[in-house]
Parts: structure tokens; C-alpha cells; sequence
């Protein structure tokens, strides 16, 4: 009996101690012990920067600008095969974009709706053939001239007025009527030529090939413009370039806002460096055979 007593109390220790180690191993992960606190004022183990991009070679723009043009008056400004705006006052324009470090953007609105839209804030530059008057000043910034087509005569092929004015004393003139050319004609001949009025340039020009006048006065790049087409190559220009800033304007100049004071500035200062480097020049060149400025 004393042998079955003591069995019994061996096996009744073995299960507590049994169940006492399972409750153990069953405690929740709350109950344990959190882990040490870094000490105070330690730093955090550093990690690794991230490594850099590839660096682009291009300079990124300094801000954004939208230029105008009618897009009607080759070559100085048309559009081309893909309906975007072209010519010699764009290029200029691309060139003193990348000089003032600006990214253009180019559209082709009707003439009569570029200053409205310029004053409107619909676009930035308007660079048009403009030609420099009092009115658009009131209305409008002006750059610096840009271009500066004289006026000129053109008469047919080997006719002897490859001189002075004073040549067409007593001759017929055609000239387009309420023009300034037109006023410089009467301020310089008066009575001393036959001066005929037409409606237009071209129908002016139109009655020289007809022989119906012995010569026409207007603007130098226009007439030059003629005489290339078929129509005009019984023609050449003659005589002096007639340059008469109270009469005949100062030139063509960009408009700006009146209040973007900072972007004609440095609009002015890109047509300046490109007048004395050689790539105004070369542009010139490109399209005329005579200087422009």
C-alpha cells in the first residue's frame, strides 16, 4: 500500500510540474519584455543616399513665353508645310528664345487680333512685321527695332534710273495712295514727277509691267519680293535706299506688355548680341540680298 501511495504522488508532482512549463510557454508576447531603449543623445545608424540621376546636358528653361505672328507675310513670316509659323522673324525669334533661356511656344492668329490678345494675356511676344508708330506705343512696350526695310524704286531692266531721285524728275511714279510712302513722294517731288495713285502696292506694280508707269516707290523687301516672281522679271530695283525715319517710320519692332518691363529688357539685350556677333547677319543673309538693319 505504501508502495501505490508513493506512485500515486510521484505522477501527481510530474503533472503540475507538466502544466506549470506549458503555461509558461503559452504567456502572450505583451507580457515580455519590450527591448532596451537606445541610450539618450545616440545617433541612428546611418543609411545609405540614395545615388543621384543622370545629369541632363541641357540647361533648363528659365520660364515659359508664347510668341504671335499673322503668319501671312513671307518671308518674314508664313507658315509652313505643317501649319507652323516660319520665316526670318521666327528665327530670330527661336534665336533670342534660346539667349534669354526661355522655352517659345508659336501661334498664327489673324493681324487684327494680335494686340488684343496680346493686351489680354492670350500669349506673351508679338513679332509681326510691326511697324513702330505712336498709337502702338500708347498702346503697348516696344522692343528695339529688329528690321528696317528702306524704301526703294523699282523700274524695268536696264532703264537709266540707277541714281538719285532726281532721275524720275518729270517721270511716272506709281505709288500706293494714303501710304507713307506715298507722303514721301509728295514731300520729295511735288510737282516735279507725275505721281500715280493705285490702290494697292501690287497694283502699282502691276501697271509698271504694263508700262503704264516708268517706275514704283515703296517698301524695298516687298518690291524686292516682286521682281522674283514671274510676273516681276521685267524689273530689278534702282537708285538709293530711301531711308526717312519721320516719314517713313523707324522700323519693326516686337510688342510686349507695357508691364513686362524685365522680358523686353532682355529681349532687347539677346537682339543687341545677336546685331553684333554675326548671327543677325547670317540670318539677313539666309533670306535678303541686302542688309535689313
Amino acid at each position: 500500500m505504501k508502495l501505490l501511495s508513493s506512485l500515486a504522488l510521484a505522477m501527481g508532482l510530474f503533472a503540475l510540474t507538466g502544466i506549470a512549463s506549458a503555461q509558461q510557454q503559452q504567456q502572450p508576447q505583451s507580457q515580455q519584455k519590450p527591448p532596451p531603449k537606445p541610450a539618450p543623445g545616440a545617433k541612428p545608424a546611418p543609411q545609405a543616399a540614395a545615388k543621384p540621376g543622370p545629369k541632363s546636358p541641357f540647361t533648363p528653361p528659365a520660364f515659359k513665353i508664347t510668341i504671335a505672328t499673322e503668319g501671312a507675310f513671307p518671308p518674314f513670316n508664313y507658315l509652313d508645310r505643317k501649319g507652323m509659323p516660319a520665316g526670318f522673324e521666327m528665327e530670330l525669334a527661336q534665336e533670342a528664345c534660346q539667349r534669354i533661356k526661355a522655352e517659345c511656344e508659336f501661334v498664327a492668329l489673324k493681324w487684327d487680333e494680335l494686340i488684343p490678345g496680346l493686351i489680354d494675356k492670350k500669349f506673351d511676344i508679338i513679332m509681326s512685321s510691326m511697324e513702330v508708330t505712336r498709337e502702338r506705343r500708347q498702346r503697348m512696350g516696344l522692343s528695339r527695332r529688329y528690321y528696317l526695310s528702306p524704301g526703294a524704286f523699282i523700274a524695268a531692266k536696264g532703264a537709266p534710273f540707277d541714281g538719285p531721285p532726281s532721275l524720275l524728275r518729270n517721270k511716272r511714279i506709281g505709288i500706293q495712295k494714303d501710304s507713307m510712302h506715298a507722303d514721301w513722294a509728295d514731300k520729295s517731288f511735288r510737282r516735279s514727277a507725275q505721281l500715280r495713285r493705285y490702290a494697292s502696292v501690287q497694283e502699282a506694280l502691276a501697271a509698271l509691267a504694263n508700262d503704264e508707269v516708268d517706275a514704283v516707290f515703296g517698301d524695298k523687301a516687298q518690291l524686292w519680293l516682286w521682281s522674283q516672281k514671274p510676273e516681276g522679271k521685267c524689273c530689278e530695283l534702282v537708285g538709293q535706299d530711301i531711308k526717312d525715319t519721320q516719314t517713313l517710320g523707324v522700323g519693326v519692332a516686337a510688342g510686349l506688355r507695357k508691364e513686362d518691363v524685365k522680358l523686353r529688357e532682355a529681349l532687347n539685350k539677346a537682339f543687341g548680341e545677336m546685331m553684333t556677333d554675326g548671327t543677325y547677319k547670317k540670318l539677313n543673309d539666309k533670306y535678303f540680298p541686302f542688309a535689313l538693319n
